[in-house]
Formats: C-alpha cells, sequence, structure tokens
C-alpha cells in the first residue's frame, strides 16, 4: 500500500522545493528567517532530505540493544546505615545502578561493611564518587568483598578523575606526580575485572558551568586522551586503558543536539582510543553515565523540574547511554524528598516499561536531520579537541586558561539569552507562577548557589570551572522581592485597541512577576482618564500603558500629567513615537527587546528594594 502511495506522487527535488520557499518569503533574508544559529556555531537547515546523507560517513551505535541502567545516587558522606537503608530499599524499586558519595578520603572495613550490607554486589552496578583522595584504599577493599564472586558479574566504578577534580577546584587531590602516577595502579588493580572501570571522565562539570555541547563533548575527550596518553606511556596496554575510562555527561533540554551528541561521542572516541593502539571492540565503544542537567534546575516553579528531567531523559536513552541519573526536581534547593527520588526513578521505568525505548537500538539512525547534526558536531567537537591537544593536551590548556576561557565565554553568551529571553527558563524568565512564595525558611545562600561541589579547595595551579544554574540571577532578583517585606503594584493600564492592549498586557505581566512584583490585570478601560483613576485608588507603585503604538503619542503623555509623580509611568512597547516621548520626560519603556534582568533590577532599585 505505502509503494503505491508514493509511486503516486512525482518526486520533487530540492531546487523546486527552494523555489516555493524563497517565494513564500516575498524577499525576506532566508538565511536570518529559516536558519537556526546555535550556540555552538552550528547552522541548522529548516529542512533535510536524503541526498543530504550521501555527504556523510555513518556510523552507527555497537549496541545490540537499548537496554540501560537506572542509578540513583545517595550522599554517604556522613551516615553510612542511612545511605544503605536507602540504596536497599530503592533496589526492590527498579533501580539496578547505585552510586555513593563517600568522604573525601579514609574509608575504612568497616565503613564499606556498613554502605555495603545486605547489598548483593552482583545484583547492581556500583558506583563510587568523590574517590580521588582515597582510591587505591576504597580499591583494595572493595575488591576483598567482591573476590568471592564471579568477576565478570562484578559491574562497578570508581571515577579516580585527577583532572576533574583539577577542573573543579584549580588544584590536585594530591600533588600533580602522585596523581597522574596512581592511574596505573587504580588501572591494573581490577585488570581481572571486565566491568570495573576506574577511570572517570567528569565532562558534566562543562554543561553545568554553561559550556556549550561541543566544549563538553571536545573536553571530555581531551580528559580522557590525556588519561590515555599517561597509561600508555606507562606501559599499560592500550585496550586495557581504554576499557577502564568510564565517560559522565550531562544531558541538557536542546532534545535533538543532546541525542546527536552522544552518538558523535561515540563516534570520536573510537577514533582517539583506536589512535592509542587499541583494538578490541570493547576497547573502542564509549561508556557513557549521563545525568540530567543541573544547570536547568530551578528554585521557583521546580515541578517543572519533572518535565525538564523526562525530556533530558529521553535524548539520553534514545541515543544510547549505558547508565542514567535523572536528577530529582528538588535537588537545587534541598534534600531530594521521598516523593521527588520517586518520581526520578520511575521516569526511567516508564520510558522503559512503558515508552519501550529500551527495546530499539539507535533509533536516530537514518534520520536526516539527526545524522547531519551528529556529524557537525563530530566536526566541530574534533576541531575544538585538535586545538587543545595542539597546546600540549587537556593539562597544559587548563593551566593555561584556555578551557576555562572557553566555557566562561559561553557562559557570559547564554546569561545574556537568559536576562534578554532568547533563551527560556519556564517559570524563572518567562509565565512564572504570579503567586508563587519562597518558602520562608530558604535561606539566600540557597537560592543563589549552583551546582555544589562535595568540597571546598583552596586552587592552586588555575582558576576552577565553576559550576552554577542558569535561573540564578533571576531567583535571586524574586527572593529580594520575597524578602523585602514590600509588594510592589504593577498596574495593567489598558485602553484603545483591544487585541494590542491585551496581548501588551498580558507581555507586561509576565515581565514584572519574573520580579515577583504583584501584577493588577484589567480588561480595557474606556478611557485613559478611567485608566489612571483606578491605578492610583488602587495604589500601583507602576502603572503599564498598554495600548497600540498609534495611541500612544497623544495618551502616553496625558497619562504621565495625570499620575505625576504617585507611581511610575511605563510603555509596553517600542513605538515609532519614542524619541518624542522621550524628549516629553517618558523615559521608561519595557518590550521584546529588553534585558529582562537589568531592566528589573532597576524598577526593583526605583522601589526601593535592595538586592
Amino acid at each position: 500500500m505505502a509503494e503505491k502511495l508514493f509511486s503516486a506522487f512525482a518526486p520533487i527535488s530540492t531546487t523546486q522545493w527552494e523555489e516555493v520557499i524563497t517565494k513564500d518569503l516575498k524577499g525576506a533574508d532566508y538565511e536570518k528567517k529559516l536558519v537556526w544559529k546555535t550556540m555552538e556555531g552550528i547552522n541548522v537547515r529548516p529542512y533535510y532530505r536524503a541526498e543530504d546523507l550521501s555527504k556523510l560517513t555513518l556510523v552507527h551505535s555497537p549496541k545490540v540493544d537499548n537496554r540501560w541502567l537506572v542509578r540513583q545516587d545517595f550522599d554517604a558522606r556522613n551516615n553510612l546505615t542511612e545511605a544503605n537503608r536507602e540504596a536497599l530499599e530503592v533496589l526492590n524499586k527498579g533501580v539496578d545502578a547505585l552510586g555513593f558519595q563517600l568522604k573525601k578520603e579514609g574509608i575504612t572495613t568497616e565503613d564499606l561493611d556498613i554502605l555495603l550490607k545486605n547489598i548483593v554486589l552482583t545484583a547492581a552496578e556500583i558506583n563510587f564518587t568523590n574517590t580521588c583522595c582515597g582510591v587505591n584504599d576504597l580499591i583494595t577493599l572493595f575488591l576483598r568483598k567482591a573476590i568471592t564472586g564471579n568477576t565478570a558479574e562484578i559491574k562497578a566504578s570508581i571515577d579516580y578523575d585527577p583532572l576533574g577534580y583539577l577542573t573543579r577546584h584549580g588544584a590536585f587531590c594530591k600533588d600533580e606526580k602522585s596523581s597522574f602516577e596512581e592511574l596505573q595502579t587504580v588501572v591494573q588493580a581490577v585488570k581481572d575485572y571486565a566491568n570495573f572501570r576506574t577511570v572517570g571522565v567528569g565532562a558534566a562539570v562543562f554543561h553545568n558551568a554553561g559550556a556549550t555541547i561541543v566544549q563538553e563533548l571536545a573536553f571530555g575527550l581531551a580528559m580522557a586522551s590525556e588519561y590515555m596518553s599517561r597509561l600508555t606511556e606507562a606501559g599499560v596496554c592500550p585496550d586495557l586503558a581504554a576499557q577502564k575510562i568510564k565517560f559522565t555527561f550531562s544531558v541538557g533540554a536542546n532534545y535533538f543536539m543532546e541525542i546527536a551528541k552522544f552518538r558523535a561521542a561515540r563516534i570520536l572516541w573510537s577514533t582517539i582510543a583506536g589512535a592509542y593502539g587499541a583494538k578490541e571492540e570493547t576497547s573502542l565503544k564509549m561508556y557513557i553515565h549521563a545525568v540530567t542537567s543541573a544547570w536547568n534546575q530551578t528554585v521557583y516553579d521546580p515541578y517543572v523540574n519533572m518535565l525538564r528531567g523526562a525530556t533530558e531523559s529521553m535524548s539520553a536513552v534514545l541515543a544510547g547511554v549505558d547508565s542514567l541519573e535523572v536528577l530529582p526536581f528538588d535537588k537545587a534547593f534541598r534534600a531530594p524528598s521521598t516523593f521527588s527520588n520517586r518520581i526520578a526513578r520511575n521516569t526511567q521505568i516508564i520510558l522503559k516499561e512503558e515508552s519501550g525505548l529500551d527495546r530499539v537500538v539507535d533509533p536516530a539512525a537514518g534520520s536526516y536531520y539527526i545524522e547531519t547534526l551528529t556529524n557537525a558536531i563530530a566536526e566541530a567537537a574534533w576541531k575544538l579537541f585538535k586545538q587543545v591537544e595542539e597546546k600540549g593536551g587537556y593539562l597544559a590548556a587548563f593551566k593555561e586558561g584556555f578551557i576555562q576561557e572557553q566555557v566562561k565565554t559561553s557562559a557570559q553568551k547564554r546569561d545574556m539569552n537568559i536576562a534578554t529571553r532568547r533563551e527560556i527558563l519556564l517559570g524563572s524568565n518567562q509565565y512564572p507562577n504570579f503567586t508563587e512564595k519562597i518558602d520562608k525558611d530558604v535561606k539566600a545562600e540557597t537560592v543563589a548557589r549552583g551546582v555544589s561541589c562535595c568540597c571546598k579547595v583552596e586552587p592552586e595551579i588555575a582558576e576552577p570551572v565553576a559550576p552554577y544554574r542558569g535561573a540564578q540571577a533571576f531567583e535571586a532578583l524574586r527572593y529580594a522581592t520575597d524578602k523585602s517585606g514590600k509588594e510592589p503594584q504593577v498596574f495593567m493600564l489598558t485602553f484603545g485597541n483591544l487585541a494590542m492592549c491585551r496581548a501588551r498586557a498580558q507581555f507586561s505581566a509576565n515581565f514584572f512577576a519574573c520580579a515577583g512584583f504583584k501584577v493588577v490585570d484589567n480588561n480595557r478601560f474606556s478611557s485613559v482618564e478611567e485608566g489612571v483613576k483606578a491605578a492610583l485608588a488602587a495604589k500601583a507603585d507602576i502603572i503599564v500603558a498598554c495600548s497600540a503604538d498609534d495611541d500612544y503619542a497623544e495618551a502616553v503623555p496625558q497619562i504621565a500629567q495625570l499620575v505625576g509623580d504617585k507611581a511610575i509611568v511605563v510603555v509596553a512597547g517600542e513605538p515609532a513615537c519614542k524619541v518624542d516621548l522621550e524628549a516629553k520626560g517618558i523615559k521608561n519603556f519595557i518590550s521584546v527587546r529588553s534585558n529582562v534582568l537589568e531592566t528589573l533590577r532597576q524598577y526593583q532599585k526605583e522601589v526601593g528594594i535592595k538586592i
């Protein structure tokens, strides 16, 4: 039936498509209207066709199935017994990979006995994080517990990642020489355990510091390349070295780009591992653990974080990651609750059991769009990776400040995009919950904090890469209003053209609600005089004139005269008469061109709220 259906239509060439598009654009610039330019510098076309694939070298997932491990992490630094209790509980609720954040160093046999009590080591993947300083003792103790089992059945990882530690803290946990010498030790210690990986590549830190997809991928690969270089120079077999490396990436909100990122990562890692002499199939496969984005999480309207986690999870599993942790929706501002942990787990279980996403390998394969994105990301990441290699490798580039500068530049651009709403964080810089008030017990440092590191270290070698959350600046803004004891009122003075006044009132209401101001909306006043009278009766601090541009030239000066110094008059829009209005003393305008963050800071200052 399908063949008959397609044969009924004559094929249409790309030239024909382009001719129709050009005609429909009526002289508008094709590139500006239809081509999306990503943060990574990739130009995304409005459509792709089969002919686009003919230009690409397609490499698909080496996996034979799309099963992934559902992982949940626990903070075991202060209470090993509680961490053990929680881990045992979730093993019966769909989790098959456990992560334990340990104290910096000093773990004992007794500690590990408490932490792993009644946990069958072959029943789940056991992962230890925050292990740079006490890694050898931990490996020795864990192997004593695992020695009674079949070594092939033990699935585990210890994230010995001295470059990751350096990136987060600006210093090595030990000295530089010892840190790299220990690489060989941790690899050789588990050479007989096929599924025990002891070298971690913590690339997620770049995403959570505001980096682009290309930077996260390129710098993560540069870390791994440095590890491969150090290990092979020390005489470690390239296949063994590659097999002991585990990558941890974040997965952000850019749905298709994230799918393409993981697919590109596998292609590039196979190339790098092969260049060091790795030949075995298992050595050329990248083992990926993904964590949903901490950068995207918000404190205000936190239930939206559930939606973010769900779409991010889909990107990761459709791209074929090996394990995934979904961050609880409240992790940004408190210890996750039983409910939030349950939702995080169930997000993955639904993707498996109800959506069946574990049943299809590399479902994006052959997609004109995603294959093109995969190739574009791989090319861009490879170019940046080579820049790092030309500087002498990751360590040399980090000491020089190249890594930090690249990430900082991208983060500043993202911050500006959020401030101007080119990038939307739902509930923070757009469509806030008007009535939400932050819990009175939440402290300012909780709202302002980024993605916390496990410990504080004084930078000794270079400036660290600092994780944060994209919403922090807007949250600090709204928090200042919540804690000020004031409730500034913003009154929508709607008049004239109904469609325009309502559209601009809705825009303005969302604009000011981002700062926690109380918004008083109105349908439409029959006259300017009626609107001003109502605004003054409501004791408004800010009065927003909302109408069509043509109404402003006459009406706004009249509003300003009637209001006097009793309130701040703001014009919604950028009317052609703006210069004339400014000449008459009207100085406040808001529009889609506004830097929302800076504008709201100014209005907070004017109504007496200190940030």
